[in-house]
């Protein structure tokens, strides 16, 4: 079936509409809970919650601490920068990208985005997840897993959906 230049512009502008939709509930939700965890696990307080414990701790650095000691500045520009090149790569790509991959760009987005508000406040990241067997993490930092879970996905599934042309052999390209 050929699609239309109008299905295909319709296509696209509902697509990225999602994202922008997506992206900005979930960096709200994530930007709402910081200061609740702040407030509600300060003085060294945790709740056990089985699995998972609420802790409060705080990441001048990027995952898992690195670069922690450079200027807020520097990881700030940096950190900034990636994700809008994120969020443009995700502009780019949505169109033509199924409602998982939309949905994984927009948490991908969204997670990176609001640790960028989250360090431009006071140059760190509030982290309240904590496990005992992984660094302490926050929501923002689960939408860029879960994100990377659903692109990746959904990258698998069109490549298994969609048959991929061979090559002409030669005896194709002499004909």
């Amino acid at each position: 079936m050929i699609e239309t230049a109008t299905a295909r512009s319709t296509r696209a502008g509902r697509s990225r509409w999602v994202l922008v939709a997506v992206a900005v509930a979930l960096a709200a939700g994530a930007l709402l809970v910081e200061p609740v965890a702040r407030r509600e696990l300060s003085g060294g307080r945790s709740v056990d919650l089985g699995l998972l414990q609420l802790r409060l701790a705080y990441n001048s650095g990027v995952a898992f601490s690195l670069g922690d000691q450079l200027p807020t500045w520097i990881v700030l520009a940096v950190t900034a920068t990636i994700t809008l090149g994120v969020g443009v790569y995700a502009w780019r790509t949505v169109p033509a990208s199924s409602l998982v991959g939309v949905v994984g760009f927009s948490a991908i987005f969204a997670g990176a985005a609001a640790n960028v508000i989250d360090r431009a406040v006071d140059g760190k990241v509030t982290d309240y997840f904590h496990t005992g067997w992984w660094p302490t993490f926050n929501l923002a930092d689960t939408y860029l897993t879960c994100g990377v879970v659903l692109v990746i996905a959904s990258m698998v599934w069109d490549s298994i959906r969609t048959p991929t042309e061979s090559a002409p052999t030669a005896r194709e390209s002499a004909a």
